[in-house]
């Protein structure tokens, strides 16, 4: 099977990554999403992030009832910092029957040479480059890899940021995310200012 691999702090999960994840199975042609929450992200800060157990209880409660979306833990078993790298070639030594594909958006593509063996993962692993705004790729001639798509998925202007500022000032969000981890961010009352 032709495998997505959705790499993320999930901090929350919401709707853009939801909308893209959809697109690439219905347009093209990947059978399955796998999401994976990422630990540690070596290029972000985790000043605000939320404890790996609500992360996961999120992605689990966004994509029930999708058969094409899977929740993966393979980045809780490697060692920490979280590096792409790592994760694709112990998948790989996994599941071998399964051709994964590398989904990033445009704004990582722009940083991509600061990935640890970025050139490995160009080498050995399909990659979808989904649109940012803001994030522009010239042409295809700056695509150094012959593994390379770009995907012609909607320019979904949704972040976590934008969606954790919003609840710590007390803004109704409920439509950026799916209802019911909207309700579950509520109940366990989470990025609500620090008292």
């Amino acid at each position: 099977m032709k495998i997505g691999i959705f790499s993320g702090s999930f901090n929350p999960i919401h709707t853009g990554h939801l909308i893209i994840a959809n697109y690439l199975c219905e347009f093209e042609k990947l059978d399955e999403i796998w999401f994976v929450v990422s630990p540690q992200n070596p290029l972000k800060s985790k000043r605000d992030l939320l404890s790996d157990i609500h992360r996961i209880t999120m992605v689990k409660k966004a994509i029930r009832g999708n058969r094409k979306f899977k929740y993966c833990d393979i980045e809780f078993s490697l060692p920490l910092p979280s590096y792409t790298v790592r994760t694709l070639k112990t998948l790989k030594e996994k599941y071998p029957e399964n051709e994964f594909h590398l989904i990033i958006g445009s704004d990582n593509w722009l940083i991509f040479d600061r990935w640890k063996d970025y050139q490995e993962i160009l080498d050995n692993y399909p990659i979808f480059i989904y649109p940012r705004l803001g994030y522009e790729i010239a042409s295809k001639n700056s695509l150094n890899g012959k593994n390379i798509q770009i995907a012609k998925s909607p320019i979904i202007e949704i972040s976590s940021t934008f969606i954790r500022e919003g609840i710590s000032k007390g803004k109704n969000m409920n439509y950026y995310m799916p209802s019911n981890v909207y309700r579950y961010i509520l109940s366990k009352a989470l990025y609500q200012p620090q008292t």
